[in-house]
């Protein structure tokens, strides 16, 4: 797995674990990933952790904005009825499809959906794919935002 897939799982599980717990210090969870207390294995190097820093600040700085755009591709689905793991994987999805202009669209969409599949449920690659395409089809990457953070 590659420095920014590993990343990406990393901001994943402290996004997720930190919509359960709004106390959570996301920082000391940082610091447990490169200890390897967490996960199992520690995080590889300073730049998986930089980035998974990045991905993790930006969702949540930007996460309204995200949700909208989120609610406004999710036809059918009220966003606090997505599973939990599927709606953290769709916001991490959403904050590099918008606001990384050093990602491109079809890769985040690729990593989001293989973080589905490895964390979701049979559905959740699909549902993940569907409305990420339909997200990168209205913010092409010559339309990308600069990230506020």
């Amino acid at each position: 797995m590659g420095a920014r897939s590993r990343a990406r799982e990393i901001a994943l599980q402290i996004l997720f674990q930190y919509e359960w717990n709004r106390d959570y210090h996301i920082e000391q969870v940082l610091q447990e990933y490169v200890n390897g207390l967490l996960a199992g294995k520690p995080a590889d190097n300073d730049y998986t952790l930089n980035f998974a820093r990045r991905c993790i600040n930006g969702v949540l700085q930007n996460r309204a904005e995200i949700d909208t755009i989120l609610a406004r591709h999710a036809r059918k689905w009220r966003i606090d009825r997505m599973a939990k793991v599927d709606r953290n994987i769709l916001r991490l999805g959403i904050y590099e499809i918008v606001y990384a202009p050093d990602i491109p669209g079809r890769v985040a969409v690729n990593e989001a959906v293989e973080l589905a599949k490895r964390y979701g449920t049979d559905e959740s690659g699909a549902f993940v794919n569907g409305i990420l395409d339909s997200v990168l089809k209205e913010v092409p990457d010559s339309c990308k935002q600069e990230a506020r953070n």
